[in-house]
């Protein structure tokens, strides 16, 4: 149908037009949505699922449309069998729509004995073929909005075009080129200038006042190791609500003593947030401030943190460190934003990243000039988008040494972080992704990160400072997802999978992409030592790259046994 054939018609006509399908179509839909219950990294709900089956049949739906209108133009015009008669036309549709639901159907069945293995592997309970079936409902909705949405554009544009003819003539082509051009510049420019500002000006509104409110059972620390103390140059009031859960909390000197058996310290926990002060520059003033007060670079170990999100520091993180050190330690970190990392990590990467050099320059910058002999051992962790803001402050992998740090452990990198994507890309030869080694493991090391036992030897001697040790989970969409899934298999997928990834995932173009993209939003639900939950074996990470003079795997498990009999301080991420 051309641009100028498609006048002015009745309203039931144009309402038929969104409900007919293209019987190619269909067939591509459902071919995409059987692909669709193929398994991923992660456990899929029958919600979950019937939205990507639904987002794939309209994918697919959309491929064949295009696909037929190419046939018929350019190989079957003007073909004396083509178009065949009526009566066999309505055999292939009858046929067409027959096999293509009855296929969707039946491949619920095996779905859900995917799901039910995939499940299995994280010992979670596995969904019933009967409960299952329910995401074909969901499906069809989802499928069947995006295919009116898509035609509504089109319509959009064949309007745009007849204009074009009218008013300066133009042929058929030239007018649905640019009424496409058009179309697509005017919806690029009301999702990026409106509907995406929109939603980060919502979040912002949505996010912000919980960064005033404080978790019920934490209170103002009168430990003047702590900011946020009577003491601080940072204000209680000013720390945000993950601020306030990190200096609020957290093990005291005489718990460390009572665990370790010998006389503590009480641990340094220095944080600024984003009502600190005005400026990103003030602000580290201020934390520069702070640790010169708690006295910070006189501990044994000084921990920088970039933080993910809203400024959440990962409690397990920071509480196992400070057992094994007995409390002669800090740990500082500072809040960047106010809305999740999820977020963050869609609307603006580089803010938490800049946020990662601005922390880690400013601490180094402050360490670099004491004496040598008076210089704490120089640490840095971050976790999720916390790590993509640490990497962010070395250029390449050499820079770690020379600014002095001991120690680095990066948990649960996003996919884009620069760093662990060069040495990945360059890691050695005939070792896998999921748990690559670069240079003969010198100085960066990788593990899977769910079995302490493996982690210990992933991370044996020898092995000189510093020590760079990375724990990404085989079924951690966040370290696996990437735009360069819609069109090629990545060699994760290619090799023997990791401990925790069925062996009957497959890659397969678009689909893959959006079944990585849902797992992500469900990546921390799943128990720990999988999917983006490593809070089970980030003690065993510490282990690793920064123990203690003379610790041994019995004070490893001896550690995790009082982290088990602690209350558990999860904050929001």
């Amino acid at each position: 149908m051309t641009a100028s054939d498609t006048g002015n018609k009745p309203l039931y006509v144009w309402a038929w037009r969104l409900l007919r399908l293209d019987f190619t179509g269909v067939a591509l839909g459902a071919l995409f949505f059987c692909v669709s219950l193929t398994p991923s990294l992660l456990p899929r709900d029958w919600l979950f699922q019937g939205l990507i089956g639904g987002i794939n049949v309209a994918i697919g739906y959309g491929i064949g449309v295009f696909l037929e209108r190419m046939l018929r133009r350019f190989l079957l015009a003007n073909r004396m069998w083509w178009p065949p008669s009526p009566r066999l036309r309505k055999a292939l549709k009858t046929v067409t729509v027959a096999v293509s639901v009855g296929a969707c159907v039946l491949m619920v069945i095996p779905a859900a004995a995917w799901q039910r293995q995939v499940s299995g592997l994280m010992s979670m309970e596995g969904p019933s073929t009967t409960g299952y079936l329910r995401l074909l409902l969901v499906a069809a909705a989802v499928a069947a909005l995006c295919i009116a949405t898509s035609r509504l554009l089109l319509d959009v544009i064949k309007t745009v075009a007849r204009l074009l003819i009218r008013r300066w003539r133009l042929s058929d082509e030239m007018a649905l080129f640019f009424g496409t051009a058009v179309v697509v510049i005017l919806v690029i420019t009301l999702v990026n200038g409106v509907l995406m500002r929109g939603f980060f000006a919502g979040a912002n509104q949505v996010f912000q006042p919980q960064n005033a409110t404080t978790r019920e059972g934490v209170v103002q620390p009168e430990e003047r190791e702590k900011s946020g103390s009577p003491d601080s140059f940072a204000a209680w009031d000013t720390l945000g609500y993950q601020g306030r859960n990190f200096v609020g909390t957290g093990p005291h000197a005489e718990e460390l003593t009572r665990i370790n058996g010998r006389p503590a310290e009480e641990p340094i926990r220095v944080y600024v947030g984003l009502q600190t002060a005005d400026t990103d520059e003030a602000r580290m003033a201020v934390l520069l401030s702070e640790l010169e007060r708690t006295g910070a670079f006189d501990r044994e170990v000084l921990v920088i943190v970039p933080t993910t999100g809203t400024g959440w520091v990962n409690p397990i993180a920071a509480r196992s460190l400070e057992m094994m050190y007995n409390g002669d330690s800090a740990i500082v970190a500072s809040q960047y934003s106010y809305l999740p990392s999820w977020i963050s990590f869609l609307g603006d990467q580089e803010k938490s990243m800049a946020a990662g050099r601005l922390l880690i320059d400013a601490v180094h910058g402050r360490w670099s000039t004491l004496p040598p002999e008076r210089r704490p051992r120089l640490i840095l962790y971050g976790e999720s988008l916390g790590s993509m803001a640490g990497q962010a402050a070395f250029d390449w992998l050499p820079d770690i040494s020379r600014m002095g740090f001991s120690s680095v452990l990066w948990v649960g990198p996003p996919n884009a972080s620069p760093l662990w994507r060069a040495i990945t890309i360059r890691r050695d030869p005939r070792t896998p992704e999921v748990e690559p080694r670069y240079d003969d493991g010198r100085t960066v090391r990788f593990s899977q990160g769910n079995d302490a036992t493996q982690i210990a030897e992933d991370a044996r001697s020898p092995w000189d400072e510093p020590r760079v040790l990375f724990l990404q989970h085989a079924s951690d969409p966040i370290v696996w997802w990437s735009p360069d899934l819609l069109f090629t298999r990545p060699d994760w997928l290619s090799e023997p999978p990791g401990r925790d990834r069925t062996t009957a995932m497959r890659w397969y173009p678009i689909v893959t992409f959006w079944q990585v993209a849902a797992d992500m939003t469900n990546a921390s639900s799943v128990p720990g030592g999988h999917g983006h939950n490593y809070g089970d074996y980030i003690l065993d990470g510490w282990a690793g790259v920064a123990p203690p003079d003379g610790w041994t795997r019995a004070d490893t498990e001896r550690i995790r046994v009082a982290l088990e009999q602690t209350e558990s301080e999860d904050g929001d991420f």
